[in-house]
């Protein structure tokens, strides 16, 4: 691939010594789609931010003459590194203290347009993909999300085709069983915006207008900041809750209204601090979970609006 004479100062797409090639180039225009992939995989924007780079890095060395398909590469070459990162990842979180959740990423519109593309990066869903297996996830998310065949996901998981369709058939089967209600955020930030004031100025009745009476709320602080470590479950309770930190620890926060995940969200700082994201998941007009993020590790790049895409539609959720 020929070198341009274009300078980069982003390390992520471009070499050491700061020249744009075109490799450059190919995977700038695919980071997105790698992104995407690496995340619905990992949960982790960290850990998806990790892959890329390494799979950059090594992308970067070969001669074009050896890759075919860019596209096809790459998308193979993420992953297989992120199937290795969420093996290991698994382990690690077998001793996570407290409840685990997906670090939030903040999206944009186009999330939310692609129906299938924003469920599987959904709170809800990447809970749900935590319970299959590292491969029965591949596979999953590979076919069901990007479309991609089982010939193709044979290859990049080291199984046979037939093997690879009967892992997507019981994934298939166990996602669908336990995937929760969804809808698409048609820009609901109104919604979010009456329930931090209601919770504010403790509106207990206008709170359990705003909340489905089995709404679970899960706090995430990975043993580093207080944080309930078991989900609170029902429309009274949460409320209460809601308006416990609005009288105390979030009372002088500053809050913004934002999008996570192709859903609403609300991002509290402290002193300038990123210090919670509370991702709302919403179904009619009621919320039906509310995921706040406290874990500081998870919310080092929350600032960082994230471009995700796929390649086409699916059928899967059918």
């Amino acid at each position: 691939m020929h070198t341009t004479h274009r300078i980069c100062h982003n390390p992520v797409t471009c070499g050491v010594i700061g020249v744009v090639t075109e490799a450059d180039d190919v995977f700038t225009d695919l980071r997105p789609l790698l992104f995407a992939v690496a995340y619905d995989l990992l949960g982790s924007s960290t850990d998806a931010d990790d892959v890329l780079q390494d799979c950059y890095l090594r992308w970067r060395t070969r001669p074009a003459t050896e890759i075919e398909d860019p596209r096809a590469y790459l998308v193979s070459a993420v992953s297989r590194t992120a199937l290795n990162h969420l093996r290991a990842a698994r382990r690690r979180r077998e001793s996570y203290v407290g409840n685990w959740l997906p670090e939030p990423i903040r999206t944009d519109e186009d999330a939310s347009r692609d129906t299938i593309l924003a469920e599987s990066i959904s709170f809800a869903m990447l809970l749900v993909l935590e319970t299959l297996s590292p491969v029965e996830r591949v596979v999953f998310v590979l076919h069901e999300v990007f479309d991609y065949p089982h010939a193709d996901i044979a290859a990049m998981v080291e199984k046979s085709e037939p093997a690879v369709r009967q892992i997507a058939h019981r994934a298939r089967e166990h996602v669908r069983a336990r995937r929760p209600r969804f809808e698409v955020d048609h820009d609901r930030r109104d919604l979010v915006a009456d329930f931090l004031h209601a919770a504010h100025t403790g509106d207990v009745g206008a709170l359990l207008s705003l909340l489905d009476p089995d709404v679970v709320q899960i706090s995430d602080g990975g043993g580093q900041v207080a944080a309930s470590r078991h989900p609170i479950v029902g429309a009274e309770r949460v409320a209460r809750f809601s308006m416990g930190l609005a009288r105390t620890s979030m009372a002088d926060a500053r809050v913004r209204i934002d999008s996570f995940n192709g859903a609403p969200a609300a991002v509290f700082s402290l002193d300038d601090t990123v210090d919670s994201v509370a991702v709302f998941e919403i179904a009619g007009h009621r919320i039906t979970h509310f995921y706040a993020i406290r874990n500081p590790d998870k919310l080092t790049t929350v600032d960082r609006r994230r471009r995700l895409t796929r390649q086409r539609s699916t059928s899967w959720r059918q």
